[in-house]
């Protein structure tokens, strides 16, 4: 059973992480860490962990399960330091929203006989801002919690226990628990999250460039500009690593808007405008 848990990153993803365990039941020791105090001081009064690590690689040592809920690139550096303190019978797992280099890093440092289990997770959750004082224990309530798990190094190893536990964990936080592969993993969010996110970006900073000083910008936009516009809060500190890690099926899905913008732009007089609108129409019917 898991007795301990540990959180490195006490931002919006990991303190709603220890506020949907402790809402779940879950009452074991929830430790948590982060590089700035404040964001940790906001989790603990908040009681999304129970006490503020020190000493993170200590605490990681004294944790069954040590969650990662960082930007990606500080998840690898994690990956690296614990993979060398920890033994078989931990497991580490994280919230992190590219999958291609985490699940080959756990392959590479993880998931043998003689080392601590990695199982590499991604909830589709989230708010436009981040840190702990957003934290919800509702966060992951009907959501996706992905994995991109490898079922054949479990038989092999200790931590096989704690990987069918932390599901149940996840499940019990409301989130329905699916298995994915990795690229595809990419690929899918490349087009259904991090697309979304760039042309929110987009569109919120042409806005601002040629608009954004009009003062009757906020009564005439209306909802549809707030809606349109809300993931252009987003930090640039979590969308950085994401750029970077998953930056060719980010591309990709750049470039066939970009293409389908160009359609629409050459378009607005003819018939063909019609059927642009048709197959959006289609796709929003199908969600």
């Amino acid at each position: 059973m898991i007795e301990r848990i540990a959180i490195f990153g006490t931002g919006l993803l990991g303190a709603s992480a220890g506020l949907a365990l402790r809402a779940s039941g879950y009452d074991g020791s929830i430790v948590g860490f982060n590089r700035g105090a404040e964001s940790g001081r906001i989790a603990l009064a908040s009681g999304a962990i129970d006490s503020i690590s020190t000493n993170p690689l200590e605490t990681a040592r004294a944790s069954q399960v040590i969650v990662l809920a960082t930007p990606v690139f500080a998840i690898l550096d994690w990956m690296e330091k614990l993979a060398a303190v920890l033994g078989p019978e931990q497991l580490v797992t994280d919230v992190g929203s590219t999958k291609g280099l985490i699940t080959a890093a756990a392959d590479r440092l993880y998931n043998r006989p003689d080392r601590p289990g990695f199982l590499p997770g991604h909830p589709m959750a989230g708010k436009e801002r981040s840190g702990a004082a957003l934290g919800d224990a509702e966060l992951f309530r009907g959501a996706v919690w992905l994995l991109t798990d490898n079922p054949a190094w479990k038989r092999s190893t200790a931590s096989a226990a704690l990987v069918e536990e932390w599901r149940d964990l996840v499940a019990a936080m409301g989130s329905k628990v699916l298995d994915i592969d990795c690229a595809r993993h990419d690929e899918l969010v490349a087009w259904v999250s991090h697309l979304p996110q760039f042309v929110a970006t987009a569109l919120s900073a042409v806005l601002q460039e040629e608009v954004g000083d009009a003062p009757e910008l906020k009564d005439v936009g209306g909802r549809a500009l707030r809606e349109m516009t809300r993931l252009g809060a987003s930090p640039f500190s979590m969308w950085r690593d994401i750029a970077h890690t998953n930056s060719p099926a980010i591309s990709n899905a750049l470039q066939a808007l970009e293409q389908h913008l160009a359609h629409l732009r050459e378009n607005l007089r003819t018939p063909a405008l019609r059927e642009e609108f048709d197959i959006a129409n289609r796709f929003r019917q199908g969600c």
